[in-house]
């Protein structure tokens, strides 16, 4: 068999696989939302949770889960980003350097219920928060920074080779070229890292459980404020996510129609990070747009 010959079975195979991944991918996206698709409304998308008769809504979980994304990434993005720039231009080999990287190797490799359990002896139990959004924003943030780190290391380094010395040949200092030349080229990079990291966040429910909480409260809008229990912009107050709603929907099934919002909600799930991750790529390609000056 010549070695062109082996190419072509080669390459078949792969578009074999390519094509059955994507397949499958559709295959179960479209059957989450067809069993959903009776929900897909406006009443249930906005609608309040009832506990004790049909036709409740998941309004108040989805705030939450949206309240919970902004937190976290307002944390891990800048520690993120910041981390990998360190360790991409900044850091030198040794004990040090190498210490970071195995701790960042370890946390990315820890089951995310041992974090929930991580989270809820230090930001639960030791802070006296007690459940808290603030519990969750943080302990997802300690899932989602290795990952984000690696990324951002990469992306710079990637990045890095191709622009630096011409950026400090012209007269840059080395801040100024990370920041004008080597940051702008890498966002691409970088924001498929955020999209991974905020995909996490909507479907994360074991560290949650012990961290934000299974509760949540009538959500009053006229009240704001970061402290108060009462408002739901508050900080200190438990928070039910939509990933958690589904899960405690389907585990204990207190409503008589538990069955057809865990459905309902898993649809408006996928969907969201669906609608998330779309627009999230279109804004990352506006920025690298306008940092490069292309059209």
């Amino acid at each position: 068999m010549s070695a062109r010959i082996k190419d072509k079975i080669a390459t078949i195979c792969l578009y074999i696989i390519s094509i059955f991944v994507v397949l499958l991918l559709i295959g179960f996206i479209s059957y989450i939302i067809y069993q959903g698709r009776s929900s897909l409304n406006f009443h249930f998308i906005f609608g309040k949770e009832l506990t004790d008769q049909k036709g409740g809504g998941i309004g108040a979980q989805l705030f939450n889960s949206f309240y919970l994304l902004i937190i976290s990434m307002i944390l891990t993005v800048p520690l993120g980003i910041g981390a990998g720039i360190y360790l991409a231009e900044y850091a030198k080999k040794g004990p040090l350097v190498s210490i970071i990287r195995l701790c960042i190797e370890t946390i990315a490799s820890l089951p995310s219920i041992v974090i929930g359990l991580f989270g809820l002896l230090i930001f639960v139990v030791m802070t006296k928060w007690g459940y808290t959004i603030l519990s969750g924003a943080f302990v997802i943030t300690v899932l989602n920074l290795p990952s984000l780190t690696r990324v951002s290391e990469d992306a710079v380094k990637t990045e890095s080779k191709v622009v630096k010395e011409a950026s400090l040949a012209v007269g840059a200092t080395k801040w100024q070229t990370i920041v004008k030349v080597i940051l702008p080229s890498a966002m691409p990079q970088i924001l498929t890292g955020i999209i991974l990291a905020s995909g996490r966040i909507f479907g994360e429910a074991a560290a949650l459980l012990y961290t934000s909480g299974m509760t949540t409260r009538s959500l009053n809008f006229n009240r704001i404020s970061i402290t108060g229990k009462v408002s739901p912009f508050s900080l200190f107050r438990p928070a039910e996510t939509l990933a958690i709603h589904i899960w405690k929907l389907n585990s204990e099934g207190m409503v008589p129609d538990a069955g057809k919002i865990a459905s309902g909600a898993s649809a408006v799930l996928v969907i969201m990070v669906l609608l998330f991750n779309f627009l999230a790529r279109f804004i990352g390609k506006k920025i690298y747009e306008s940092y490069s000056g292309s059209k």
